[in-house]
């Protein structure tokens, strides 16, 4: 990737974030230092630590620096710390403003399950073995951000809460045409969630997804299902999915009914990307599934596996660094087969080590 800088915006933010963003720091060190790759990647604050030294979640410097990043990776937002906050300035809001402002429509979350971890899930083996799904969930519409919203006072002293849900062909048509062009590089095969047979704006959703596929998709399999079906498929055959699509609400529950299948949140990456500019370039974000896990900060367990495996994404997506991305996922591989394990996969036989160990340990399997 000639003549570009590959500046890598680092937002480690809240709980475990600090820990597990510090592990992909060494491993872009490594990069720089091994395969004079010129990685010019700094930190900033975000969410919680953002509202504790600068008033809100996230300052508009960050912001623009996140614009004129070529990839930001976040750790993780918010916290009980700041759950009394009101809601506009809680942590969260920080992650919405990004995914709204830089347009990152698109939410890519693969669920795998490593054949080192079979044990690790709380499906049979046999049910989960081999499992290698990715969820595609629209991100920047549907109820999260449709309005009206809110809360209101209504007669007999009661109050009301308001959310709407709304999508547009053109909406429709983006998230779809992603899941669609993944298939095409996977098994050639999406199913599409939403609740037609209750909700107007699922109908849109499965006219215009079939449509798109007649007009411009023809050779990718493509099956309807209704959201709360796919949720007991996953649990029942999750190996009969691929790619599945589907909204904002329903994406979002069902990666991560998915990301439990595997047997860790701290094993899932996830990318969130735009649409790409008229130099080839798409504004995108990072993260782990996983959560600030309030409970374990500080302790040094925390499974940075997941954030690398987002730096992964990182290069595999935004970057166009494909060698290096597998490389990434090729030293994770290795790692599991030695047996070394953080605590949330811990199981007989097998070594525990810190978040720190755990990224020296992928490291050594780069060189």
């Amino acid at each position: 990737m000639p003549n570009k800088s590959r500046k890598i915006l680092l937002l480690p933010g809240d709980g475990i974030g600090p820990e597990v963003v510090r592990e992909v720091k060494k491993i872009l060190e490594w990069f720089n230092k091994n395969k004079s790759l010129d990685f010019k990647f700094e930190e900033e604050l975000i969410g919680g630590a953002s509202i504790d030294k600068n008033k809100i979640p996230i300052t508009d410097e960050v912001f623009y620096k996140s614009l004129e990043s070529d990839a930001v990776i976040l750790g993780a937002c918010g916290g009980p710390k700041w759950d009394n906050l009101e809601f506009s300035k809680k942590p969260e809001r920080a992650l919405l403003k990004l995914r709204k402002e830089l347009k990152l429509f698109a939410n890519l979350r693969p669920a795998i399950c490593f054949k080192q971890l079979v044990d690790s899930s709380t499906l049979k083996p046999e049910v989960v073995s081999g499992l290698d799904i990715m969820i595609v969930r629209e991100l920047t519409g549907g109820i999260y951000f449709g309005e009206p919203r809110g809360i209101q006072p209504i007669k007999n002293n009661e109050r009301k809460g308001i959310n709407t849900h709304t999508y547009t062909t053109s909406e429709i048509h983006r998230i779809a045409r992603v899941a669609f062009d993944l298939a095409k590089k996977r098994n050639n095969k999406v199913t599409s969630c939403e609740k037609s047979n209750v909700m107007e704006a699922g109908v849109l959703w499965r006219e215009e997804v079939q449509a798109l596929k007649d007009k411009e998709f023809k050779k990718i399999e493509l099956n309807h299902m209704l959201a709360d079906n796919c949720a007991m498929q996953l649990l029942r055959n999750p190996k009969q999915f691929d790619v599945i699509l589907a909204d904002n609400l329903f994406g979002d529950m069902l990666s991560d009914e998915a990301a439990m299948l595997t047997g860790s949140l701290g094993l899932l990456p996830s990318a969130s990307l735009g649409e790409k500019d008229k130099d080839g370039k798409i504004r995108s974000l990072y993260e782990p599934v996983h959560g600030s896990a309030p409970d374990i900060t500080g302790k040094n367990i925390a499974n940075p596996i997941a954030t690398i495996l987002s730096l992964s994404m990182a290069l595999r997506y935004s970057l166009d660094l494909i060698k290096e991305a597998d490389l990434i996922d090729s030293a994770v591989q290795k790692v599991l087969d030695d047996g070394l394990r953080t605590k949330d996969i811990i199981s007989p036989g097998k070594k525990e080590i810190s978040t720190t160990d755990m990224g020296d340990a992928i490291i050594s399997k780069l060189k």
